[in-house]
C-alpha cells in the first residue's frame, strides 16, 4: 500500500529537520521497519517549506499501530520544535488523494 501526504516544516528549520533524520535514531529505524515500511521518502519544497511524504507500508493497519509506540511519541515530541503539529503530539499530516498514476 502506498501513502502519500504532506507536513508542514517551519521556517528555518530545513537543516535541522534533515540533519536530526540523518541521524535516525536506531530504534525508531526499527520501529518503522517492524511496522511494515518498504520504502520511505520525504521530500521538501523550499519555497513553502511543505514536506511531501512517499511512504511504502505492507498494511495501512499495521502502520498505523507505529502511532501507538513509546518510540513514535519520543520522536513526535524531539521534532515537535520544528514542525507543525496536532495535539496529541504527531505531525500534521494531510494525505494527498491519487489522481493519476502510469507505472510499468
Amino acid at each position: 500500500m502506498v501513502i502519500i501526504g504532506k507536513m508542514f516544516l517551519n521556517k528555518g528549520y530545513e537543516k535541522e529537520y534533515k540533519k536530526r533524520h540523518d541521524e535516525l535514531w536506531p530504534e525508531m529505524e526499527k520501529a518503522i521497519l517492524d511496522h511494515g515500511l518498504q520504502e520511505y521518502y520525504i521530500n521538501l519544497d523550499t519555497d513553502n517549506n511543505i514536506l511531501y511524504s512517499f511512504l511504502k507500508v505492507d498494511s495501512a493497519e499495521k502502520w498505523e499501530q507505529l502511532r501507538n509506540t513509546r518510540i513514535c511519541k519520543k520522536w513526535w515530541a524531539y521534532m515537535s520544535d520544528i514542525m507543525e503539529t496536532n495535539d496529541d503530539g504527531s505531525p500534521k499530516f494531510i494525505k494527498l488523494t491519487e489522481v493519476f498514476q502510469l507505472s510499468r
